[in-house]
This record gives C-alpha cells, sequence and structure tokens, in this order.
C-alpha cells in the first residue's frame, strides 16, 4: 500500500494539469472591458468608471481566485515532495 505522500507525488502531475486549464479556461472567460487605450492608463469615459461585478462575472471571477490558489498550492507541494 502506498503511503499518502507517495500517494500525493503520483497524482499531483494530473491535478496540475487539470488546474491548468480550468484556469486558463475560467481566464479566457472573462471580458475584457478595456480597449488598446485602456492598456495605457485611458479609456473611453472621461474621469474614471467603476465597474461592480454581479453574477457569473462575479463567480467567475471569485473562481479564478480560488483555481489561482489551489494551483500555487499544488506547485508548492511538488517542490516539496
Amino acid at each position: 500500500m502506498l503511503s499518502a505522500m507517495a500517494f500525493v507525488s503520483s497524482i499531483l502531475p494530473y491535478i496540475q494539469i487539470i488546474l491548468a486549464i480550468l484556469m486558463v479556461t475560467a481566464i479566457m472567460l472573462q471580458t475584457s472591458e478595456a480597449g488598446v487605450g485602456g492598456a495605457f492608463g485611458g479609456g473611453d469615459t472621461f474621469g474614471g468608471s467603476h465597474h461592480t461585478r454581479r453574477g457569473f462575472e462575479k463567480v467567475l471571477f471569485n473562481t479564478t481566485i480560488i483555481l489561482a490558489i489551489l494551483f500555487a498550492i499544488s506547485s508548492l507541494l511538488a517542490l516539496i515532495k
């Protein structure tokens, strides 16, 4: 029978691949309202505009953060093994 650390070490690459695919998908699904002017500090509106995330956009944003944290933890585990 495998020890707990050996089991984690054997499935960790697969977990990282799945997390990476999910994280890239979540990032690609997010919409960017900043055009080329937004990349250089400008924007389409005069003054600042505040955008509040609601509904699916908020869930997707929070999911992306959680996936990034899980990916970072799994990467640290890979270093320890």
